[in-house]
């Protein structure tokens, strides 16, 4: 059989009486983006191969030509050594092709009882399966970078702001914990949405089943899949759990982004709470004082391309009767530019954060102005007995008095501040004081520097117990 013949001609060609145009081989490709799949393309094919041996479909002996082949082709394309065809469209032809031309006819029985309908949908929950523990480790990594900073600066003071006005003084340590939320909720959707993606749809065929004797849960069994799917027709045809999980990516790059945008603006001179390490800044082609932060903007950039993808994704699916359709190829470059997106942004955030350089005193400067413990006088006014309505209205003719005579709240004087209420005693000026302010939140969930590390602590805890019960590589 010569190379020509064995590799290029089309397997399903025996129906037709004309070579595909040119053009069209090369516009109705993919290999040139699928074969990232081709790892998980070889396992599938390895234990359908070992699957149709054990139902009698296939000989011991062809069995074993057939995987000692792939792993010989896997080899291959480890090494950079694999020929991509783009006359054989996909990552599956140009793998059977390869097969056939070297194991000979035991090679063209490895596609039977399935489809590439069902081995592209199988490929890809294999793919997405490995990434998304590859992810869920990324997040993790994350949290961690996050914790530190947390119980390191568990008592550093900053203003904490709504509306990006000041409002009330927190602690830099709560506020990263709050970022560590975010990423707790983001690694929970991975996990669960890797629980659909864990579901097999090898053995569907194109989308009626097959009538060979298959047994689909020895074949799960072998790939590590949780189940197997129940109607041919969906598992063929669903790439509910791409957009599940480009869903997934697209909150996490929000987040991301939200996360950046507060590093952009923390590091300006108007803000200078902290400054980027130089290794994640660039500088100005013609202003030469310019510490650019172009890595939180890059990721705050890309945020747009993810989210573009999923509303690709829902577009895609929007129109199509079952089964599979040849829109479902343009799935992949989607998926792939997401994954590689996130990858790329867990990575550098990881690396980025501990690398910065907290400016503490700047912070707290900030936090003294723009009165931030107006709510602290408040809550003082009620506990000593004033309706919170009445007591709101006092503070806000206090600040109205402190503008007028460019003071701070903690700057009046006891005579000053009883003329605005006689109820206000010298004790007032403990929970003027930042200090005073953050510590006063003693409770689950608040700023003060003891409950911000008890939460600090609690996250940890929670995070070694992740990595203690995370599955162990498939």
């Amino acid at each position: 059989m010569s190379e020509e013949s064995s590799t290029t001609a089309k397997p399903w060609g025996g129906r037709f009486t004309e070579a595909t145009d040119s053009f069209v081989d090369a516009f109705g490709a993919s290999v040139g983006f699928d074969q990232r799949l081709y790892r998980h393309d070889i396992q599938g094919s390895v234990a359908h191969a070992r699957m149709l041996t054990r139902v009698g479909v296939l000989t011991a002996e062809e069995c074993e030509a057939i995987c000692n082949g792939l792993d010989e082709i896997r080899s291959d394309i480890d090494r950079g050594e694999f020929n991509w065809l783009v006359r054989l469209e996909d990552v599956h032809m140009n793998i059977e092709a390869r097969l056939t031309q070297r194991i000979g006819d035991a090679g063209k029985k490895l596609h039977t009882g399935r489809s590439r309908n069902d081995q592209v949908a199988t490929d890809l929950r294999l793919y997405l399966r490995d990434e998304c523990d590859a992810i869920i480790d990324q997040l993790l990594r994350l949290q961690g970078v996050i914790i530190d900073l947390a119980e390191t600066e568990a008592g550093t003071i900053m203003p904490g702001f709504t509306h990006l006005q000041t409002a009330q003084p927190i602690t830099f340590g709560h506020h990263m914990l709050a970022w560590n939320a975010m990423l707790q909720r983001d690694r929970e959707r991975i996990a669960d949405c890797r629980k659909r993606i864990n579901v097999m749809p090898l053995g569907s065929a194109a989308l009626a089943g097959t009538s060979y004797p298959i047994d689909r849960a020895y074949t799960a069994e072998l790939l590590g899949f949780s189940s197997v799917s129940d109607n041919s027709l969906d598992a063929v045809s669903d790439r509910d759990f791409v957009v599940e999980f480009i869903a997934a990516g697209a909150l996490i790059m929000t987040h991301l982004s939200r996360f950046s945008e507060e590093l952009i603006l923390w590091s300006t001179a108007q803000f200078d709470f902290i400054e980027l390490s130089d290794g994640f800044c660039t500088g100005s082609s013609i202003m030469p004082q310019k510490k650019n932060p172009d890595v939180p903007e890059l990721i705050r950039g890309k945020t747009g391309r993810v989210n573009g993808h999923l509303v690709c994704m829902l577009t895609l699916l929007k129109g199509q009767p079952l089964a599979y359709n040849k829109d479902n190829q343009e799935d992949k470059e989607p998926l792939f530019d997401t994954i590689d997106t996130l990858r790329g942004s867990l990575h550098v955030f990881a690396e980025m954060l501990p690398a910065m350089d907290i400016r503490r005193e700047h912070m707290k400067k900030a936090a003294n102005e723009g009165f931030s413990t107006a709510t602290d006088l408040a809550d003082y006014l009620v506990r000593r007995g004033i309706p919170f309505r009445d007591a709101h209205e006092i503070v806000g003719k206090t600040v109205r008095y402190c503008i007028d005579h460019d003071k701070g709240l903690s700057d009046l004087s006891l005579d000053e501040l009883q003329a605005l209420n006689p109820q206000i005693e010298d004790d007032v000026f403990a929970i003027l004081t930042l200090e005073g302010s953050v510590a006063a939140r003693d409770h689950l969930g608040g700023t003060a520097p003891r409950q911000v590390g008890l939460a600090a602590k609690r996250a940890r805890q929670s995070l070694h117990k992740e990595k203690l019960s995370a599955p162990p590589a498939e």
